[in-house]
């Protein structure tokens, strides 16, 4: 249990938290057709749809009301009246899914209210399905983002009722997932004969696929049609903690029961997954997928010579933490410096003494005696100036491209993980002689093995030659 502490500092310095409007614009990336609206300045638009843009390097549908000085002060119900009708006439979305910022939150609009007036006084809204959450700038991050935007979809559109379907499982992954993970996920469960409705999917939207034709709207995801089934399923199955209000908000409404997984990266967790779903399919486990656990136990064998000891320095969205963190923890890798951008009850199962939430200035200021960091693109510089190897995760990632294909789920994904990280400590390494040893001293307390150089071998006798 790690102790949870907040930064008393009067300011961020190189801040890591990202706003909620943020993260609820990329949850609604995850749905088909649909135009995502921020209501409020331009400004915050443009600054959510560039980091969209250089992560996913694509095409990101984005839309703003573009309030002002005035209409911040009077209200922004035309502004908005005028943006449902503009996307409505030019893009035709099915859904229109808008998230508020802290310019409309701190005026206090109803915008609820004012929907409501909007759909009476325009007819021709009627075959578009309208979505709202209040995501204000400056509470939360990210996470909460993306978990307030699922659980408005799930609240304003899943169906629960018509018959039960036996082999669907709703899905609701954590915002931590890349769409190659989303993609591992579904390969996971369909090897069980069952179905996944992924709640938002990201994995047919924002795959780095080349459309056909040009949408103005999203270009795919999960369908309405897909939404208004998702409360019949015979599981709802949330990976992450902050999916956790969504699928009780789903099962509240008379859906089916709630299976929550904190983490899919790492043995033990893979292997509740699978128990998961051997007993909501009555399969066992495919044969392919114990030869890819046994893989994996192979990989981690592998690399603890070389992450056993190591001092990492994290800092990402908390059930990212989680699960990168416990799983290196796993290999031996000790978890020195533990940054969070805001609270959530998973951070206090993270496998480290203390989980300080901070900025990337706390990173940088803890990781001096660290091996590696762990972070997204804005920890370049820290590890530039520290000389530390820097593994990035998380969003965004500007300076990689195919961020979408990254996968660390399932005992694929965590084996990839797990040999990144082996062979950017082989990398880190000072060059050795022929005869040192590669390893850190705890790892060699640990095997019984003397510190320093190995002892020189003896050359085998040759053949035919006297000794």
């Amino acid at each position: 249990m790690a102790t949870v502490v907040e930064s008393r500092k009067a300011c961020a310095v190189n801040p890591l938290r990202m706003s909620a409007p943020l993260g609820a614009s990329l949850a609604f990336m995850g749905l088909d057709a649909t135009m995502p609206v921020m209501h409020g300045s331009q400004g915050c638009t443009s600054f959510a749809l560039v980091l969209m843009v250089r992560h996913f390097k694509e095409a990101i549908p984005l839309q703003t009301t573009a309030m002002n000085e005035v209409t911040t002060i009077l209200g922004g119900t035309e502004n908005l009246e005028q943006a449902l009708l503009n996307i409505r006439k030019r893009a035709q979305p099915r859904l229109i899914a808008i998230c508020s910022t802290g310019l409309t939150e701190t005026k206090g609009d109803d915008v609820e209210g004012d929907l409501r007036l909007i759909r009476q006084r325009h007819p021709e809204l009627a075959d578009t399905a309208v979505l709202y959450v209040s995501t204000p700038d400056y509470v939360g991050g990210l996470e909460d983002g993306w978990a307030l935007a699922a659980r408005a979809v799930v609240e304003q559109l899943a169906g629960v009722d018509g018959p039960p379907q036996a082999d669907q499982i709703t899905v609701l992954p954590g915002c931590h997932l890349t769409p190659g993970d989303i993609d591992e996920l579904r390969e996971l469960i369909e090897a069980f004969g069952l179905r996944p409705v992924f709640v938002p999917d990201l994995s047919r939207s924002l795959d780095g696929h080349i459309p056909p034709d040009w949408r103005g709207t999203t270009l795919g995801g999960t369908t309405l049609d897909e939404l208004r089934g998702c409360g019949r399923s015979a599981l709802t199955l949330a990976i992450g903690e902050h999916m956790r209000p969504a699928a009780q908000a789903l099962h509240a409404r008379g859906g089916p029961p709630v299976e929550v997984l904190d983490r899919l990266t790492g043995l033990a967790p893979c292997d509740r997954l699978m128990q998961i779903l051997c007993g909501v399919s009555g399969r066992p486990v495919p044969e392919r997928l114990r030869r890819q656990r046994s893989r994996l136990l192979d990989a981690m064998l592998d690399a603890h010579f070389h992450t056993g000891g190591r001092r990492l320095a994290l800092a990402a969205e908390p059930d990212l933490l989680l699960a990168v963190g416990a799983t290196l923890a796993e290999v031996g890798a000790q978890l020195a410096c533990v940054i969070a951008p805001q609270a959530s009850p998973a951070l206090e199962r993270i496998p480290a003494e203390r989980v300080l939430i901070g900025d990337l200035g706390d990173l940088e200021a803890g990781a001096a005696g660290c091996d590696l960091l762990l972070t997204h693109s804005h920890g370049r510089q820290a590890a530039e100036r520290l000389g530390k190897p820097l593994l990035r995760i998380g969003f965004p990632l500007f300076d990689r491209i195919g961020n979408a294909h990254r996968v660390s789920v399932g005992y694929r994904g965590t084996r990839n993980l797990i040999v990144e990280v082996a062979n950017l400590m082989i990398d880190a390494l000072p060059h050795a002689g022929p005869g040192d040893w590669p390893l850190p001293p705890s790892t060699l307390d640990a095997l019984g093995l003397p510190a320093g150089p190995a002892p020189a071998a003896q050359a085998a006798p040759t053949a035919g030659v006297p000794t």
